[in-house]
């Protein structure tokens, strides 16, 4: 077989990846959505386990009064009260924004197997702060859904300022 046989096999075998990634990140879109509607900043997340949503969330900080509770940590715990564990080793965590060190650090712990977000965070997001923090053997994967997920944030903060 040929590079180019090997290269267009692999196209293939990608290409239904993306559309999956794309599905599952227009979920995590919604989710933001409603978290703008809230007054929250416009941060969603969901976590996928063999092709089926375990947990949903978005930004929760001012409705809790409570800085930790980002959209990914409220997704993690959801999803672990759902599969019944505290490892989420199968899962893949979709969310709109990269995440900042602190969720982060929650991926790794969780050992969350893939982490695909939309709009990079060039001010708090952790590939800056904390490259190491997810679990070593994790998958990332950047820019699903792009412009989308930073339009979002860039209307709401519009409307703030």
């Amino acid at each position: 077989m040929t590079n180019n046989g090997f290269n267009n096999h692999e196209d293939n075998k990608q290409e239904p990846q993306q559309k999956k990634d794309e599905q599952f990140m227009r979920k995590a879109l919604a989710e933001a959505e409603a978290a703008g509607e809230a007054g929250e900043i416009p941060i969603g997340a969901v976590i996928v386990c063999n092709d089926r949503i375990v947990s949903r969330a978005h930004n929760l900080t001012e409705t809790l009064c409570d800085v930790t509770a980002h959209a990914e940590m409220q997704a993690i715990t959801a999803a672990e009260n759902f599969m019944g564990g505290k490892y989420l080793t199968d899962c893949t965590l979709y969310v709109t924004v990269e995440p900042c060190p602190m969720c982060a650090g929650a991926i790794g712990w969780a050992q969350i197997k893939r982490v695909v977000y939309g709009a990079s965070d060039d001010k708090r997001g952790f590939h800056i702060y904390a490259p190491k923090a997810l679990h070593p053997k994790a998958e990332v994967t950047a820019g699903v859904l792009e412009e989308e997920c930073r339009t979002l944030m860039q209307e709401f903060f519009k409307g703030k300022r």
